[in-house]
Parts: structure tokens; C-alpha cells; sequence
């Protein structure tokens, strides 16, 4: 009896091109679509079928790879018990369907590990934040009184002792825990000036509506915080702002291929920056300091509903596009922040998006072990609840976030692999948290479930809330 031929697990057919649905190994790393001619797709359309001497001709190709026979044919897990773990970090093919391995048995982040050390932020990097002369701040921090950004905030009120105005958008889901630490911090951090905005019920569930339609969830963090905020940052002149990544967050944006390589050193290219340069001369505009041509392609992208120039080179970023269409249910807020935004191109007053490497300022590692001593004596900051927590300890939804991310992935509704996946499994490689920890974390606080999570109620209790 002749042999069926199928689709390989992962891999899907849209229109004339094939898509994997999951992080390859090797000189396959990023290579997840193949175009397909008229007569590959339509062959690959009546799979699972018995396939002529010809019709496997025409698949050449893509036999033993994209398609196989039955017996060849590879299953997603249904749990992380029944999951293939990576041998040296906890990356599986559970949390990251379609997670492939090296002959060594070695997952893709550890794979290239080695070039992975070059790429430490997509935007520039300093050593040293000066005091500033023409503002009352030397930098702003937006606060979310979770792990990472209290540190920051440690590290530059009272390590380095400048003047840092800190912003936080009080947004419906903040935990607990993260009210509390924000409130200690006023206290611990006599020179910080920290500004609250929120945003009224109405504006913000027509935002969160929309959200939660285009991808599942309603975080729209800190991208909805950029326009809230930084009419504020330019009318005080504030010469540098940071956003409080770890250096796992930085690094998943690679692996989620929506950062390409060059990103990461574009602040370092001095040939790019000096045709920039010359064409705001030209046009009577005041040439951009480091950190300054980031900021603005950071905002514009903010307030166009049209894909960016990145998408050109087939990067695309699902989170961010999302927003901005979610943004636009609101447009009323889009002029201050556009206005904001010519004012400072236009005087050069741009507030630098900047960034500070977590392991060179800990001095070698940013382990969270240590950090969390740090910020329970120095800060008052007060950690959640489960307290082997590592990741997402200001938000009460970022375990949805994780479970929406996960499911639509899971099932190929989604080409965003999920971030946290990748930045735990990256945490371990780096051995930033011990094994066990971030084990004991993957199967009990993060949202890696096939079946809903009840922390989503809490998204459409709000969604809901002016219905009932």
C-alpha cells in the first residue's frame, strides 16, 4: 500500500508560502517561511495523501523536512512533563512549541550563545549619566514598583545619587504588593519626584477592549505609558529616560526575530548617525546625541497605524502594532503626544532613550537572589506573595498576558512566540536563577496552560464592568 505524505507538525500553509510556528536550530535560525510555486502549494493543500512519482518531484525539496510520512511525523506536547528540555538551560518544546534541539541537544539561545553576547540592548547603552545643567532631573525612570525598575531606581537615586523623576501609570491591575512597594519608595527615596497618572475607566476600557480583541489580553505596557508620559519629559526638559529592562527582556526580542542584529549596534554606527545627522541640518534641525534618534523612532511608531520601516526587512513586531490600533480607539490623545514629539525634534530637546547593563552595574551578574536582599533593605520594596517569584512582580495580569501569549502561539494563531517563554529559559541559561527556582516558577506561576487561567476573569471583569 503506497505511503501518505503530510505537513509536518508546526509547519503551516498560507496562501503561496509555508510557516513554521517555532524557534529553529542552526543555519535555520529565523529561516521559518518557504515560498512555495503554484504547483508545490497545490500539491501541499490535498495533504495528507498519497503522492505521485511526479507530485514528489515537485516537493523535492521539502521531502524529509516539511513533509514527511506518518511515522516521521512530530507531536506537541500537552504538558511540561511530557516536554523535551534543552541539556544546559530549562527551555522546552512545551513553553516553546516547536523548539528544535542540535545534534548535542542544545536549544537555539544556547546554540548561540556566543553571539548572543554581543547583542545587549537595542538602545544605546551608557556607563554614566551626567548631572544634568539646564533641568531639575537628571533622567526619568518609568516606575512600575515591580523588581527591575525598583532596582533601577535604587541604583540611580541612591547608588548614584542623581536626581531621577520617576513615572508611573497607575494602571487597574497592579498588585498589590507593587502599591506597597511604590509607596515605601516615596519614603526611601527622598530626592526621586514621583508623578502618578492614570487614565479615566471610559478612555481606558474602549484601549483595553480593542486590546484584548486583537491579542487576547490587555497589556499595553509601557507603550500606552510613552504617550501619557512624554509630553510631561519634554515640557521639563529631561535629558535621559530608561524603562527598567533586565537584560533577558533586551535579548527576547532578537529570538522573537523583531530585532534584527543591527539594531542592537545601530547606536554605535557612526556612519549611520552622521547621514542622519546632516539630513537635520539641512532641514535646520539640531543634530541628534546618542540615545535621542532611538527615542524618536520609539514615539513616532506610537502614533502611525501603518506598519514601520522594519517590516520592509520582514521584522515584525505583533505587540507594538497591536497597541497602536488599540491606541487609536482613543484618538483625542494622540495630538498632545504627537505635538510633544515636533516640539523636541524641533528644539532638540529630546529626552535620550537609554539604557544601563543590569549585570555591569551588580558587577558581573544581575541575580536576583541578591537584587531581592537589595530591595527589601534599601527600598522597602515588598515582594509578591509567591515568594520564589522571579519574573512579573508588579502586575496582577502578566500571568495572563503569559497564558494569551501561549495558547494563541501554541495553536498558530499567533507567530509571537511567547516572551516570557523565552526570557526564562534565557534566565537560565545565564544562570541568573538557580534551576530549580525557575522550574518551580515555570509550572506554578507563569501562564503556560492549554486550559484558561482564572486571573483572566480579572481582565473581563473590567472589560465588562459599565455592561452590567
Amino acid at each position: 500500500m503506497a505511503e501518505k505524505y503530510f505537513l509536518q507538525n508546526r509547519w503551516k500553509l498560507e496562501n503561496s508560502e509555508l510557516y513554521y510556528y517555532g524557534l529553529r536550530c542552526g543555519e535555520n535560525l529565523f529561516k521559518n517561511r518557504v515560498k512555495l510555486t503554484q504547483k508545490q502549494t497545490k500539491i501541499i493543500a490535498s495533504l495528507p495523501n498519497v503522492l505521485s512519482e511526479e507530485e514528489l518531484s515537485v516537493l523535492k525539496k521539502l521531502i524529509g523536512q516539511q513533509i514527511v510520512t506518518e511515522d516521521n511525523l512530530k507531536i506537541t506536547p500537552k504538558s511540561i512533563h511530557e516536554a523535551r528540555f534543552c541539556k544546559n538551560c530549562c527551555a522546552n518544546d512545551f513553553i516553546i512549541p516547536g523548539l528544535e534541539f542540535s545534534e548535542n541537544g542544545l536549544c537555539p539561545m544556547c546554540e548561540t550563545s556566543e553571539k548572543a553576547e554581543e547583542l545587549r540592548s537595542v538602545v544605546p547603552l551608557i556607563e554614566e549619566i551626567p548631572h544634568a545643567k539646564k533641568s531639575r532631573f537628571d533622567c526619568a525612570l518609568f516606575y512600575t514598583g515591580g523588581k527591575d525598575s525598583t532596582f533601577l531606581l535604587y541604583y540611580l537615586a541612591k547608588v548614584k545619587k542623581l536626581r531621577v523623576l520617576a513615572l508611573t501609570w497607575e494602571i487597574p491591575f497592579i498588585s498589590e504588593s507593587a502599591k506597597k512597594s511604590i509607596e515605601n519608595a516615596k519614603k526611601h527615596f527622598p530626592n526621586v519626584e514621583f508623578i502618578i497618572r492614570t487614565m479615566s475607566r471610559d478612555n481606558l476600557r474602549k484601549i483595553y477592549r480593542k486590546l484584548y480583541e486583537l491579542s487576547e489580553n490587555t497589556c499595553a505596557c509601557p507603550s500606552l505609558a510613552y504617550v501619557l508620559f512624554y509630553p510631561e519629559l519634554v515640557a521639563n526638559n529631561v535629558p535621559y529616560f530608561l524603562a527598567g529592562n533586565e537584560p533577558v527582556q533586551m535579548l527576547g526580542l532578537y529570538y522573537n526575530h523583531m530585532a534584527p542584529e543591527f539594531v542592537y549596534s545601530i547606536g554605535k554606527n557612526k556612519a549611520v548617525s552622521a547621514l542622519i545627522n546632516i539630513g537635520r541640518i539641512l532641514t535646520l534641525r539640531p543634530p541628534l546625541k546618542k540615545g535621542q534618534l532611538q527615542t524618536l523612532l520609539s514615539m513616532r511608531q506610537l502614533t502611525k497605524k501603518k506598519s514601520t520601516v522594519m517590516n520592509l526587512f520582514g521584522y515584525y513586531n505583533p505587540l507594538v502594532s497591536n497597541i497602536v490600533e488599540a491606541i487609536h480607539e482613543v484618538p483625542e490623545i494622540i495630538p498632545p503626544f504627537r505635538k510633544a514629539i515636533s516640539r523636541s525634534s524641533r528644539t532638540g530637546n529630546i529626552p535620550a532613550f537609554v539604557h544601563l547593563d543590569f549585570d555591569e552595574i551588580c558587577g558581573g551578574k544581575y541575580e536576583w537572589n541578591k537584587v531581592k536582599n537589595i530591595l527589601t533593605e534599601e527600598c522597602g520594596w515588598v515582594p509578591p506573595s509567591e515568594s520564589k517569584k522571579a519574573l512579573h512582580t508588579s502586575c496582577q495580569i502578566e500571568k495572563c498576558k503569559d497564558y494569551s501569549q501561549f495558547v494563541r502561539f501554541y495553536h498558530c494563531r499567533s507567530k509571537m512566540i511567547p516572551f516570557s517563554a523565552l526570557e526564562i529559559s534565557l534566565a537560565g541559561k545565564n544562570s541568573l536563577v538557580p534551576k530549580e527556582q525557575i522550574m518551580y516558577e515555570m509550572e506554578n506561576f507563569l501562564g503556560f496552560s492549554l486550559d484558561e487561567i482564572p486571573e483572566c476573569a480579572l481582565m473581563c471583569d473590567f472589560l465588562r464592568e459599565d455592561y452590567d
